[in-house]
């Protein structure tokens, strides 16, 4: 096949993707990983934590075709959840954030039943090919491919950065086995991070290094990934995060400018930016799943959700000390009730129950101590 006929493909299958809405969208042969060496010192480090699926599907990840025989192209698209220019959520010592990225619909449906519609098109058009959707759903490397697709660039703080939209944004995309060559127009875009540390300045839990996430620290990882005790030197820095946290791309200059900003997807909008703590120690089972239903934070156990919301809590006391009015005293001693029915509650998760009795000592304990 030409590079003329190539092109000409691309330009048709990406057409396909703007007329699905989404916000970005680019092709690229699929290439060998630039970062394979990385990416295993940094497994080799244990640096993924608990996340062993991403040892496991090592393989998989570093070569596509494992997933899709045949394989020669990657289309990768990218669709917006919050705005340039937002300010930070004003802090509220009774609630827990969300990270904007789960405070809408599910992005990994809203993604996929789009993506899925773009590949029926696809083998219509072009029969014979095959192809795999995915969004954060597969053993892909999707930064890297973004960034070949010309999405962006991997930003300090590793996460793709858009150089006139920022990086407020989620990303999916499909292989496939059609010959796929970049358009004329698609460029790859340089590093535009430059001298600034801001994101690794501002990581509370000192999580980032130029380039790479211990995510063992990260209140992300924290906060939805880990499923045991969290390390009383970590669970200080959580700060009001009780799903995730956003800190590193408040931060970024890239997301501080207004205007250039590309379409939102309003499927992705926020409906709700947090949740009040003692409503969330007093949840069920069938309350978390009302809670979290059609929303990425389902995965999040009722154990993770409580154990979240005790340590949002007491940190939160620990930072309003000072505060002396009727409404923090008030708060404080209905925590310390709610922490009172849990440490004894035989019903609770021994996560939960441990949590709370660690937080009560805490409590407890002299002024200075």
């Amino acid at each position: 096949m030409s590079a003329a006929e190539s092109e000409s493909r691309s330009t048709d299958v990406l057409a396909l993707c703007e007329q699905e809405g989404f916000a970005l969208s680019g092709a690229a042969p699929i290439e060998p990983s630039r970062h394979a060496a990385a990416l295993r010192e940094w497994l080799d480090a244990g640096k993924h934590g608990e996340m062993s699926w991403l040892a496991e599907t090592l393989d998989e990840r570093l070569d596509p075709t494992r997933l899709l025989p045949g394989a020669r192209s990657v289309v990768m698209v990218a669709d917006y959840y919050g705005p340039r220019g937002t300010a930070p959520d004003e802090p509220d010592p009774a609630r827990g954030r969300i990270a904007r990225y789960a405070r809408g619909r599910d992005y990994h449906a809203v993604l996929k039943r789009r993506l899925h519609r773009v590949c029926d098109q696809v083998r219509r058009a072009y029969p014979g090919t095959a192809t795999r959707a995915f969004c954060d759903t597969a053993p892909v490397l999707e930064r890297e491919m973004a960034l070949r697709c010309g999405l962006g660039w991997i930003g300090k703080h590793t996460l793709l950065i858009h150089a006139t939209h920022g990086s407020w944004m989620v990303l999916g995309g499909f292989l496939t086995t059609l010959e796929l060559r970049p358009p004329r127009a698609q460029r790859l875009e340089t590093d535009h991070c430059g001298t600034c540390t801001r994101c690794i300045d501002a990581c509370p839990t000192n999580a980032i290094t130029p380039y790479s996430v211990d995510a063992r620290r990260c209140i992300s990882y924290l906060t939805i990934e880990h499923e045991g005790e969290v390390d009383s030197t970590l669970a200080a820095s959580l700060d009001d995060w009780l799903v995730g946290c956003d800190v590193c791309q408040e931060v970024c200059p890239h997301n501080s400018a207004r205007g250039n900003q590309a379409p939102l997807n309003p499927e992705l909008a926020a409906t709700r930016e947090g949740f009040d703590l003692l409503e969330v120690l007093g949840w069920d089972e069938e309350s978390r799943r009302a809670r979290f239903a059609s929303s990425a934070m389902k995965r999040i156990t009722l154990a993770q959700a409580k154990r979240n919301a005790i340590l949002v809590g007491l940190g939160q006391l620990d930072r309003e000390s000072d505060q002396a009015g009727p409404h923090a005293a008030s708060w404080r001693e209905r925590f310390r009730a709610r922490l009172t029915d849990i440490a004894w509650d035989a019903g609770e998760a021994e996560l939960v129950r441990q949590t709370a009795r660690e937080a009560l000592t805490r409590l407890d304990a002299p002024a200075g101590a």
